[in-house]
């Protein structure tokens, strides 16, 4: 647990062309999911560069947990407008994502020209179990900093209960930890001090709303101007735009119902098409939802006539991501000018303690899902009343995932080596693996 002491809650003046640099470093390491991406962000841009405190970044996470969307790089987004207003925050945003659609858009076109590619997946497959080391470290990290008191860790572990055992939606659980943070007050530990802000104007709002949905919706409606609104195209643009806001919880919440309607309504893809994509998309930097983008390119490259071959598959890509994430970047936009004002209400200080307090809950639960899927082959869904979790098969354990794990989370915590030299480490130990089992 933490000491309890309060901490600054500054945000650290960084020059803008620095923030381009490190942010385009996070989107190359963002790799495993949101737990990765986000334990990733946390060490790069709390404990090594020091730019935003503990606190602030949580309660960015919390908002970001309440937004459809991919939660790890609407929290980029966010982060970058803390520093740079609008600029930053497409910046942050854009190059959270970049590094894994280029990476995505290579292994597409890979994928078409000769099928599965086991020395890719070999070497991702060694990244998979570093990640896990670097989400475990996280956790350590922000519980010893946010849990000062038995009350804060005991909402931590109801938020991970809440989120491993009973499937409680992530809007639920923060804001019953909200409440239950509001009763608690300062049994929670100590807070910060209140910042200074004035209510942004709904002019301003209203602004942002209206440029943000023609920069979303201008490019799909000239698409389908221009290839017809039955189109291929036009089609990936609409429903992956609709898709994008009904994304809580993450990725996963919406897969299964994105790959229903991929594979039997448009017959995009086969169903293990859609499974090589999700491989795809887990064991390159990114959102784990740009697996969407490996359906559009696979749509685009089939059925795009006249732009058809690699040339529809690129347009394919580049309309299903921009559907995607447009309107993620756009929420961030809306929501941060208020999350920011209601900071600096002195009365809402216990519930964002409360809050802050679950995060911890909430990353762990997610670090354990991956987990589970990364050092066992197979997992069963265990049931006792109420409750479900997902528990590994213990006879599936994969001993090398195991041993890259514990060799990175060393590395990691005690030798205090980089992130980049543990993740080429794991990656090259992965195709060792592969090469002599």
């Amino acid at each position: 647990m933490g000491d309890g002491t309060t901490e600054t809650d500054t945000i650290a003046p960084v020059p803008y062309r620095e923030s381009v640099r490190v942010w385009g470093l996070v989107g190359l390491l963002s790799f495993g999911g949101p737990a990765g991406q986000i334990a990733t962000m946390h060490r790069i841009v709390v404990e090594e560069r020091r730019w935003v405190s503990e606190r602030r970044f949580l309660d960015a996470l919390n908002f970001c947990n309440l937004l459809p969307g991919p939660e790890a790089q609407q929290l980029a987004t966010y982060l970058g407008w803390l520093q740079h207003g609008l600029k930053g925050a497409l910046t942050a945003g854009g190059l959270f994502v970049v590094p894994g659609f280029l990476t995505l858009l290579a292994l597409s076109s890979l994928y078409v020209a000769a099928g599965h590619l086991p020395l890719v997946e070999a070497g991702f497959s060694g990244l998979k179990p570093a990640v896990v080391a670097v989400v475990a470290a996280a956790v350590i990290r922000i519980g010893r900093r946010s849990l000062a008191t038995r009350w804060s860790v005991a909402l931590a572990v109801m938020a991970f209960l809440a989120l491993f055992a009973f499937r409680v939606q992530f809007p639920a659980v923060v804001a019953g930890a909200g409440i239950a943070g509001a009763l608690l007050g300062p049994r929670l530990g100590r807070a910060s001090t209140p910042q200074s802000g004035t209510r942004p104007p709904l002019a301003g709002t209203l602004r942002t709303a209206v440029i943000g949905l023609a920069c979303w919706w201008l490019p799909l409606l000239l698409v389908g101007a221009a290839f017809g609104p039955g189109h291929v195209f036009a089609r990936l643009g609409l429903f992956f735009s609709q898709s994008a806001l009904a994304t809580f919880g993450g990725a996963y919440g919406v897969l299964s119902y994105v790959s229903q309607q991929a594979v039997h309504h448009f017959n995009w893809v086969t169903p293990a098409e859609m499974i090589d994509g999700l491989a795809l998309a887990e064991t390159t930097p990114g959102p784990l939802i740009l697996v969407l983008q490996f359906v559009g390119f696979l749509a685009g490259y089939r059925l795009g006539s006249p732009v058809a071959g690699w040339w529809g598959g690129l347009v394919g890509s580049m309309v299903t991501v921009w559907a995607t994430f447009a309107p993620s970047i756009l929420l961030v936009l809306l929501g941060a000018p208020y999350i920011e004002w209601l900071r600096s209400r002195r009365r809402l200080q216990a519930a964002l303690a409360g809050i802050t307090a679950a995060v911890t809950g909430v990353v762990a639960n997610l670090g354990l899902w991956f987990a589970i899927r990364v050092l066992f082959r197979d997992h069963r869904v265990m049931s006792l009343g109420p409750a479900r979790a997902d528990l590994p098969v213990l006879h599936s354990v994969s001993p090398a995932a195991v041993v890259i794990a514990g060799l990175a989370f060393v590395a990691l915590t005690r030798l205090r080596v980089g992130m980049i030299a543990v993740l080429a480490g794991a990656a090259g130990a992965g195709i060792l693996v592969h090469l002599f089992t």
